[in-house]
């Protein structure tokens, strides 16, 4: 086994012990990006001088028992979106290609902090307006797409090019790249994590958060970034305790509507352990389902044309088509509109708060289909109803950001194509621990060693 195949917890005890350095681990995984990263492309840039250089430096501070965290010395990657003082930060646009930032986002400053080693940037979909992330390939199969719109960062987490990665999520774009590359993703509760120094896209619905490789992974990340006054207890904290007396909302609607019978089967396979375990499940009924979408485009159109309404006048052609043409949409949208979008999210807020009296996780799909190929534009449904790829891998997730609650996408199976698909757990707001603690029973569910052999594979 090499060092880069190491989860990010295995990696703390090995650090802690001793018996692995910083820079040997640096090592191991910037060897692994230069190995196969060329085929796949998660990453925009690397650091690997910088990152050989902290690396040396936290093995000086451990060395001389200064460790500053659980996280000190481990090599992780930040999506392209997120400042860190010196180096360009694109968020994977023809538009930002010469934007230097000045200082660390917020984000990153806690993470070096915390004194991780920051291995480079990787690849997004422009501006994070999207869902398929074009640049980079799926590591499972590398004509399908990743997801997005942090697919970068979730294909260097499941190839074994970082530990763990930073993502954010608009409409799903930490959980969607999760679920279809067979990792963890967390999206947080909304102003959780601070976004100061993030490239915004829709600051109503932004988050940033973590993509690991197991559910524990996420603790120690989400404890360096998360606002701490915010936090009663570790993220970890309910790691370990079972799932027994856990109230499970099972959606009577909306989330198993429209998906591949192959997941679906696999999903409720899963409520039925859950309950042989303890879990209580509770049948619940999806407020609003209607107006999902289309509030959730209300609120992201308009916002998006805002954020970019200067660049965009002067430099359209430096935007790609997709893009330029949702902003260009969204410029068209009257205050109005968007007015009656922030009411009809209120609307879903309460509503949802509503449901959660019932319940303390909801269990829903992450996506209702495994990862469509890279050049793939819609989706044909059995029933023969047709389906834009976008929409049908937002679907499922667009509700968590409306409302603010965190949602978190756990690896669920391999799908008999090969591809692996995820569950997806939502939460009351600031009750990250409850998710993780499910998230673990749920991944022991469907443990099984293909993402070991993904990470072990060459590639070529």
């Amino acid at each position: 086994m090499q060092l880069y195949e190491l989860s990010l917890t295995e990696a703390i005890d090995e650090l802690e012990s001793g018996t692995m350095s910083p820079v040997e681990l640096t090592k191991s995984v910037l060897e692994r990006i230069a190995q196969v990263d060329d085929i796949i492309g998660a990453y925009v840039t690397v650091f690997a001088d910088q990152a050989l250089r902290d690396a040396r430096q936290a093995e000086a501070e451990l060395v001389a028992g200064k460790r500053r965290s659980p996280l000190h010395g481990i090599p992780i990657a930040l999506k392209d979106l997120f400042d860190m003082k010196g180096v360009a930060t694109t968020a994977s646009s023809k538009v930002r290609s010469t934007h230097m930032a000045t200082k660390d986002a917020y984000v990153t400053r806690a993470l070096r902090d915390a004194g991780v080693v920051i291995l480079g940037k990787t690849h997004a979909h422009e501006f994070a307006f999207g869902a398929m992330t074009p640049q980079t390939g799926n590591p499972w199969e590398l004509n399908h797409s990743p997801g997005g719109s942090s697919g970068g960062s979730a294909a260097a987490v499941a190839y074994g090019g970082a530990l763990a990665a930073t993502g954010s999520d608009t409409g799903g774009s930490i959980r969607v790249p999760a679920g279809l590359c067979g990792v963890v993703g967390l999206k947080p509760t909304y102003g959780l994590v601070p976004l100061d120094g993030v490239v915004p896209l829709s600051p109503s619905l932004d988050h940033a958060g973590p993509i690991t490789r197991t559910v524990a992974d996420v603790a120690p990340i989400m404890d360096a970034i998360a606002i701490p006054q915010l936090v009663a207890h570790g993220f970890g904290s309910k790691l370990g305790r079972g799932v027994s007396g856990l109230r499970v909302g099972v959606p009577s609607n909306f989330f198993f509507d429209q998906i591949d019978s192959e997941i679906e089967e696999s999903l409720r396979e899963h409520l039925r352990s859950l309950e042989a375990l303890g879990a209580e499940l509770i049948e619940v009924t999806v407020p609003l389902t209607d107006a999902i979408l289309p509030t959730q485009w209300g609120i992201v159109m308009p916002e998006a044309a805002s954020v970019h309404a200067e660049p965009i006048r002067k430099t359209p052609q430096l935007y790609g088509d997709d893009v330029r043409d949702f902003l260009q949409a969204g410029s068209l949208l009257s205050a109005q509109d968007y007015l009656k979008a922030k009411r009809m999210q209120a609307a879903l807020r309460r509503a949802w708060s509503a449901m959660f009296e019932q319940i303390d996780v909801l269990f829903a799909p992450t996506n209702p289909m495994v990862a469509p190929t890279r050049d793939q534009k819609t989706f044909l449904w059995p029933d023969g109803q047709e389906e834009s790829v976008l929409e049908t891998l937002i679907r499922m997730n667009a509700a968590a950001n409306l409302v603010g609650f965190p949602a978190l996408s756990v690896p669920a199976g391999i799908h008999s194509s090969g591809l692996p698909f995820g569950a997806q757990l939502i939460g009351r707001p600031y009750d990250e621990a409850s998710l993780l603690q499910i998230g673990q029973v749920v991944e022991g569910l469907s443990e099984n060693d293909s993402l070991r052999v993904l990470i072990s594979t060459t590639f070529f």
